[in-house]
């Protein structure tokens, strides 16, 4: 994998089939869990710096505790070279249990983390300021008003599911079949909503004097839906099967933006048309349209931690719940276009 890697340890060899039973010498009879998290975090990234990123410690301190791990364990669990990192046999074997170990260790403290009786705050990403997610986090506060539901504005689930299961997150929302089997095995979701989907169109656009559009209309023309955002690789999926078989291009990989301001400014640059929902946040210069024939629709799920116990998230799925019933939200499908399986994974997951 491209990118410098640490450079290599001293070898100890692979143990091929060894792990736990025939390690050399006594196991340690404690692991720290910290340990095991940059492990596991190395295991799913492959790669080092995008791992000390994902834990944000530096590279040399989770060089440091993989070091310490092998030691403690006995055994090589990666090997590095310059331009990729691969697992051992004995770190395929050591990765389910480190999961449900630190599975474990994050619902123990869960349910403990009532410092003088009261819940800690619960750390909710609602993607973007205005759309539907805010809302459910607002009708939960009021129905848990005992609760502290900090608000997150981060964007794509795939970026949020990293954060949820390495305990900075504890929910989000999005496309919940878009994610990695192995990381949906690790997560639990409430199916909140399906949401029509819209184009974001340069105000001079030649489809931008339309009250709606047409899927049929884009034909021939190159969408952008996120491709190259490491975040959002649920989104990217979503669009692909929608733009298959109808003549859309999916726009090559931009520079990805952080925040509004620079969302707006590369788009306003490049000048291509974007795939949103009818709730995305007014950008300046552009214009917000429908798509119809059929009605595209985003299955959208609340989505947190296995093992996670807390009110707040009793209060999300209560008020995910309402509003859909309210609102008729799990009704669109009957008449839009759902990417085919979707609602199996949806109902395997319930």
């Amino acid at each position: 994998m491209p990118g410098r890697s640490p450079a290599p340890g001293p070898s100890r060899g692979s143990l091929s089939g060894a792990f736990p039973g025939s390690l050399p010498g006594p196991l340690p009879g404690h692991l720290d869990p910290r340990l095991l998290r940059a492990f596991v975090a190395v295991a799913e990234e492959l790669h080092f710096t995008r791992a000390a990123a994902r834990m944000y410690v530096a590279q040399q301190a989770l060089s440091r505790d993989i070091r310490r791990l092998e030691r403690e364990l006995g055994t090589e669990l990666f090997v590095r070279t310059t331009r990729q990192v691969t697992p051992t046999l004995d770190a395929e074997r050591l990765l389910p249990y480190a999961r449900r170990v630190l599975d474990a260790h994050d619902a123990l403290l869960a349910a403990f983390a009532r410092p003088g009786g009261a819940e800690r705050p619960l750390l909710v990403d609602v993607n973007t300021p205005g759309l539907v997610t805010g809302r459910i986090l607002e009708r939960a506060r009021e129905l848990a008003p005992a609760c502290e539901l900090m608000a997150r504005y981060e964007s794509g689930l795939t970026g949020a599911a990293t954060e949820l299961l390495a305990g900075r997150l504890d929910a989000s929302f999005g496309r919940f079949a878009g994610l990695d089997p192995a990381v949906r095995a690790r997560l639990e979701q409430h199916f909140v909503r399906y949401e029509p989907m819209a184009v974001v169109l340069p105000e001079d656009h030649r489809l931008a004097e339309l009250d709606e559009v047409p899927l049929a209309a884009l034909a021939g023309e190159t969408v952008y839906a996120g491709a190259g955002n490491p975040r959002t690789l649920e989104w990217t999926d979503l669009a692909r099967h929608l733009f298959e078989g109808r003549g859309i291009d999916l726009a090559s990989p931009a520079p990805v933006a952080v925040g509004p301001e620079e969302f707006q400014r590369v788009m306003a640059k490049t000048r291509t048309p974007v795939l949103a929902v009818t709730d995305f946040p007014a950008l300046a210069g552009t214009v917000l349209r429908p798509l119809v024939d059929p009605v595209p629709l985003s299955p959208v799920s609340l989505v947190w931690r296995k093992g996670l116990a807390h009110p707040g998230i009793d209060a999300l799925r209560r008020a995910a719940t309402e509003l859909a019933g309210e609102e008729g939200w799990l009704m669109s499908h009957l008449d839009g276009w759902v990417p085919a399986g979707e609602s199996l994974v949806l109902m395997t997951h319930a």
